[in-house]
């Protein structure tokens, strides 16, 4: 029974060494081959697109390629389905996703997320001519939503976001006057009719209010975020020192300000802070 016992004992070992050895080995795969195979979008502006010399570009493209040159190797692109992506167990067919991917704890059993790296942010547009000049001045005022929108959750105090490391949602003002539109863009046509007219704010991504601004709208946007939700880099499940490694990198980028100049080449932002 004995003999037989250490015979089991001893193949399971022999099994779990292979998954071992992946495991926690990419940071020596990534050296030794002198590449960073990093699995992206092909076609999500300005996060990663396919510029008009057919190569990568994008916010999350420039972090990557600075991720790869301070590891001192090449960064090789590769664009598999996003479902693909999140659903973790990659076997070495790349070594990181740097997609702007929000760390929810469901995907979280099944892939890491080593570091957030920036934010997607809500915040308020009024009426050039509107008085407000914060948040707290649009208490009860009629605040235009897209319908079903995270934006629409949190005018109704029902928003949670479910992300790891997720800034806490606080609330500026109460209103009960909310109208939902189906797509922001009607919104944005009601608001520009007046101050009060149809709508007296509208809350949505704020770089994409920014982008109404400067096509000419006449808007102003107010000074601050409603709400952030968490970005992070990700990587297959158990590689501790694969992921120190990147969180070191992206706090250094942090301190030197390169993640900020980036954003704001991409975005026009800062939106690596959560306010």
């Amino acid at each position: 029974m004995k003999k037989n016992f250490t015979l089991v004992l001893a193949g399971l070992l022999l099994i779990a060494l292979p998954m071992n050895a992946i495991a926690g080995k990419t940071l020596e795969r990534v050296k030794s081959k002198g590449v960073l195979k990093v699995a992206t979008s092909p076609n999500w502006p300005p996060q990663s697109f396919m510029n008009d010399n057919n190569e990568m570009d994008g916010f999350d493209v420039d972090v990557a390629k600075e991720v790869a040159k301070r590891l001192g190797v090449k960064v090789k692109f590769v664009t598999p389905d996003w479902s693909i992506i999140t659903s973790g167990r990659w076997n070495g067919r790349w070594d990181l996703s740097v997609g702007s991917m929000t760390p929810t704890k469901k995907r979280a059993e099944i892939l890491d997320f080593p570091v957030i790296y920036h934010y997607s942010t809500n915040s308020f547009v009024v009426h050039k001519d509107s008085k407000a000049m914060k948040m707290s001045d649009l208490e009860g005022k009629k605040i235009g939503v897209a319908a079903g929108s995270t934006g629409d959750l949190y005018m109704k105090r029902n928003l949670v976001i479910d992300a790891v490391n997720a800034p806490e949602v606080k609330y500026a003002f109460n209103t009960d006057d909310i109208k939902p539109y189906t797509m922001i863009a009607p919104a944005l046509d009601d608001l520009r009719l007046g101050d009060g007219v149809r709508l007296d704010a509208i809350i949505d991504n704020r770089n994409a209010m920014i982008k109404a601004v400067e096509n000419g709208y006449p808007f102003r946007v107010l000074d601050g975020v409603a709400f952030a939700e968490p970005l992070a880099l990700a990587t297959d499940k158990g590689d501790a020192e694969f992921n120190q490694k990147l969180d070191e990198i992206i706090q250094a980028m942090r301190s030197e300000g390169v993640m900020r100049n980036l954003s704001l080449k991409w975005y026009g932002v800062d939106n690596t802070k959560a306010e």
